[in-house]
């Protein structure tokens, strides 16, 4: 099998794409590669304390490594800190990294430019899968995730701290993806047949910011 990185958000998409992978039996996920605020030591994308994530990786067995990125990173300083990061995976010999990506064709392309430039090649095991059936295999599959993240432009506020279930997807309204491939909202998963056991945690404080974005903390 062939070593590889796989991209970690702490989000559904991030372990269905993990899941994909070990069912293929193809590769070897040697890390899990994270991006974290350090202004707060949280996960850059998600908003997640950063001591959470690290508790995925110990359930799933997988080593986690983190990109250290600004509170106001720009678009330099992140593929500067990415550019070094798989330089230095390469150095070890290994040149694949694993995306969750579902259908954006802006932003796979992006990644497949960015990681030319150092001789790496991404693979994404979930493109083109329906999203709304994506998201149903995660739930028949055992998988467990509590919204963080919500785009009030999109949806209430109100599904911030919602366990993904049945009832979730059932109360989605029309026009927003199953999966939130829009940036409608983000997870966090803390349960599932790859853990070793689940990961407590209470539901935390509830915040707006920017005057859209509602934040739901995982204490």
């Amino acid at each position: 099998m062939e070593n590889i990185v796989l991209s970690w958000s702490g989000g559904k998409d991030s372990a269905m794409t993990l899941f994909s992978v070990k069912q293929e039996a193809k590769y070897n996920v040697v890390a899990l590669l994270t991006t974290v605020n350090e202004a707060n030591n949280r996960s850059s994308m998600h908003g997640v304390r950063m001591e959470f994530v690290q508790r995925q990786a110990h359930a799933l067995g997988i080593p986690l490594d983190s990109i250290g990125l600004s509170e106001n990173c720009t678009n330099e300083e992140y593929e500067a800190k990415m550019n070094a990061a798989m330089l230095a995976y390469k150095a070890r010999g290994i040149r694949t990294v694993a995306f969750g990506d579902l259908f954006l064709e802006g932003i796979r392309r992006y990644r497949e430019e960015n990681l030319s430039k150092v001789g790496m090649n991404p693979i994404f095991p979930l493109w083109g899968r329906g999203t709304k059936s994506l998201l149903q295999e995660f739930l028949d599959t055992g998988h467990r995730a509590i919204i963080t993240f919500v785009d009030t432009k999109a949806l209430d506020k109100s599904f911030a701290g919602r366990e993904i279930d049945a009832g979730f997807l059932s109360d989605l309204p029309a026009g927003v993806d199953p999966c939130g491939e829009n940036g409608e909202y983000h997870s966090f998963v803390f349960d599932g047949p790859m853990f070793k056991a689940p990961i407590e945690f209470k539901v935390g404080e509830k915040v707006l910011k920017r005057e859209q974005f509602y934040y739901c903390d995982i204490v």
